[in-house]
């Protein structure tokens, strides 16, 4: 029983030497306490190498603005050259019916126009494949000015400011006018 009591009571002499230890023993500072102030050095040297990274990541980032916008500059310029290239492809054969129309020694006028009609629907495929489409109101239609220009003013038996005749037609491109049509419309009775 009375090793019971010793185990369990701690021996004076016992807590005396490890107070001792505890004291002698370099002090270890926990990771949650604060970190002792540095030195005014330590935090000058500190201090510029976030500079220098901060300013070397805008530089970096300088740099790929730059970069961005030369490429973009260089893709707008390449569009602007070569914006019409699908439509001078599909013009190609429209030019080699002509020159092979021109080649004929002998036409005839039933061969000339057959030529022609021939010619003139590669030309309109051509167009179509562009999204060039044309603006011909039909007799009657209301005026747009944003698609039709009239040039007169005739009397007709209609409703005021119609059209009556398309004497020009129109063309669009991309759902953008490239040429109004030009027409007469009705004046007011």
């Amino acid at each position: 029983m009375q090793d019971q009591e010793n185990q369990a009571s701690p021996n004076p002499e016992e807590v005396q030497q490890a107070a001792q230890a505890q004291q002698q023993a370099p002090q270890q500072q926990s990771p949650f306490e604060p970190a002792a102030n540095p030195s005014l050095e330590e935090q000058l040297a500190a201090t510029e190498a976030k500079l220098a990274e901060m300013h070397d990541a805008f530089m970096r980032a300088k740099a790929e603005g730059d970069n961005i916008r030369r490429r973009a500059q260089e893709d707008v310029a390449k569009a602007h050259k070569f914006a019409v290239e699908s439509f001078a492809e599909a013009l190609l054969p429209v030019k080699d019916s002509l020159e092979m129309a021109l080649k004929v020694e002998t036409p005839s006028v039933e061969s000339l126009k057959e030529g022609v009609e021939m010619t003139l629907k590669q030309l309109t495929s051509a167009f179509e494949r562009n999204k060039l489409l044309e603006v011909v109101p039909a007799a009657g239609d209301k005026l747009d000015p944003n698609r039709h220009q009239a040039v007169a003013m005739v009397p007709a038996e209609q409703e005021a400011n119609t059209v009556v005749a398309v004497l020009q037609k129109g063309y669009t491109i991309a759902d953008r006018l490239l040429r109004p049509a030009i027409v007469t419309a009705a004046q007011p009775k």
